[in-house]
């Protein structure tokens, strides 16, 4: 078992190396990313995520969490840092630093070969925000959705603030990336109904009567669905606006069409 590393210059290597993965471009070449906080940390363990190096500030060294997750990364041959409280602000996020974080491999899947009837997937074209995306991938979890498809140029869901916004959910939910070509020919083999949200749909998306297995496609923040993507959908549904304004923030209109989607699943 390997032993608990204590660390208190700002200088350190391994310190500089866990705060580059603020950056995309290391995030992608390292294929690593950060998850802070006691909570997160506790959900990748219970999803299998072991990380390959653990930070807690020493201030927090006896707490019954830190402690529980410490046993818990040593068993696992994780690197386990204890480090100084300006260590630990160096490298955690600036808006309500937490007092230990995590460094996990990416994961990354294929587009799926089947889908079950009753199946639900999420496809994203080009997210911009990564808050936004955060908080998708945590509503997809809750109401059960098999995974997402990002498509194109979206940004990070490994980025800080992404990985924030899920509340651990990144650990949960699977992910795929694609490009824009690649998911049109895989669309074409979905036996079920590929649903977007439109703003020239005619249809309501509360009275849809969708046809399993599911998959829905929203489009980025401002321009919506491609013309492609569009063409591509066999459905197209609008949410309904009774103020003067067309549109509803990205993630709770993809939050209001999945839960309406996966009606009836959900019913206890």
């Amino acid at each position: 078992m390997r032993e608990v590393r204590s660390i208190t210059s700002l200088s350190n290597e391994r310190i500089k190396a866990i705060r580059a993965l603020e950056m995309r471009k290391v995030r992608r070449e390292t294929g690593l990313f950060v998850a802070e906080g006691v909570s997160i940390l506790v959900t990748a363990r219970e999803a299998g995520f072991v990380p390959t190096s653990l930070v807690y500030q020493s201030a927090s060294a006896g707490t019954p969490m830190t402690r529980a997750l410490n046993d818990w990364a040593l068993r696992e041959g994780a690197e386990v840092l204890e480090v100084s409280e300006a260590v630990i602000g160096k490298i955690s996020g600036k808006d309500n630093p937490q007092t230990m974080l995590g460094v996990f491999q990416q994961r990354w899947t294929e587009l799926p070969r089947t889908a079950g009837r009753g199946d639900c997937w999420l496809a994203l074209e080009e997210i911009r925000d990564p808050g936004n995306l955060g908080t998708i991938i945590r509503t997809a979890d809750a109401v059960g959705v098999k995974g997402i498809i990002l498509i194109g140029n979206t940004c990070d869901p490994y980025s800080r603030e992404a990985v924030r916004a899920t509340m651990g959910s990144v650990f949960a939910v699977p992910l795929v990336k694609t490009t824009r070509e690649a998911f049109l020919a895989w669309r074409a083999e979905w036996t079920g109904d590929v649903v977007g949200t439109h703003l020239d749909a005619h249809e309501d998306f509360r009275h849809a009567a969708y046809k399993g297995p599911v998959l829905l496609v929203m489009g980025s923040e401002g321009p919506g669905l491609s013309d492609s993507l569009t063409r591509a959908c066999s459905r197209l549904v609008k949410i309904p606006m009774a103020g003067k304004l067309d549109s509803l923030n990205l993630a709770v209109a993809t939050a209001l069409t999945l839960y309406q989607i996966r009606g009836d699943a959900l019913k206890i």
